[in-house]
């Protein structure tokens, strides 16, 4: 295994991150502190509480779960297309490295990007609303889980895209909508019952359900459930990440 190759894609993609931090790192935080305002603090105190905990806190995960998701796609996505934009993508490719070691240095600063970002709006959010974390190991482990398996997802994007508008198409059209409808500012008990089974075909249902018992001890579905969602929907992803290098797909021409 080639770890010099690894630390030097993982530490170049850090280090971009760190010359623009409004915009890697600033922008997400705040734009989820508005968030926080408008719904925990202004309509949060008139709202009837969720399985006994107060509105403002029961959002918190899936807030969190919201700007993560979105972050790790976005990062992934430029992380990967970028070479292409410019045509230094060829050097990974002819260097003595392999494809899945090119994953893990882009998926790997990616992944800790999330998962700082993630960090910091929860730790912005005990500025809001009494946040408790009742399983922390469990709530890192999902932060962790989630943030690969999009930076994956991000990766095949940033791959496929021809352009930087078909980049943003999957987060802005499908992936916020998902999060949105999976339970970010509401429970799924409180649909009505066609609409429930309707709602648990939308795989983020499972993330943020599995993140928020980390939190408060309550879920729509089992956490087992939901660690079975989150894995599988990674071995999909590797899956379609081993075609792509396999076929040299977007690569090659």
């Amino acid at each position: 295994m080639n770890i010099y190759a690894m630390k030097a894609i993982y530490h170049f993609e850090m280090a971009r991150t760190f010359r623009s931090p409004l915009q890697s790192i600033a922008s997400p935080v705040i734009s989820t502190i508005l968030y926080f305002v408008v719904f925990g603090s202004a309509i949060g105190s008139r709202m009837a509480m969720i399985d006994s905990v107060p509105y403002g806190v029961f959002i918190v995960p899936g807030l969190i779960m919201l700007t993560v998701i979105t972050q790790s796609v976005a990062n992934a996505s430029f992380g990967i297309y970028f070479p292409k934009y410019l045509g230094t993508i060829y050097e990974p490719l002819s260097a003595p490295i392999s494809p899945w070691e090119m994953v893990i240095g882009y998926v790997g600063a990616a992944t800790t990007k999330s998962i700082v970002i993630g960090l910091i709006i929860l730790s912005v959010s005990y500025l809001f609303v009494p946040v408790t974390v009742a399983y922390p190991l469990v709530m890192l482990l999902f932060l962790f889980l989630t943030s690969v398996a999009f930076s994956l997802l991000g990766f095949i994007i940033g791959i496929c895209a021809r352009n930087f508008e078909q980049m943003s198409i999957v987060p802005t059209l499908v992936l916020t909508p998902l999060v949105f409808l999976g339970g970010s500012f509401y429970s799924i008990k409180i649909l009505p019952p066609i609409w429930q089974t309707v709602t648990l075909f939308n795989p983020a249902v499972y993330l943020i359900s599995g993140f928020r018992w980390a939190f408060f001890g309550v879920s729509d579905v089992s956490v087992g459930l939901s660690l079975g969602a989150i894995a599988l929907f990674s071995a999909l992803l590797f899956a379609v990440i081993a075609y792509i290098f396999s076929t040299g797909y977007r690569l090659r021409n």
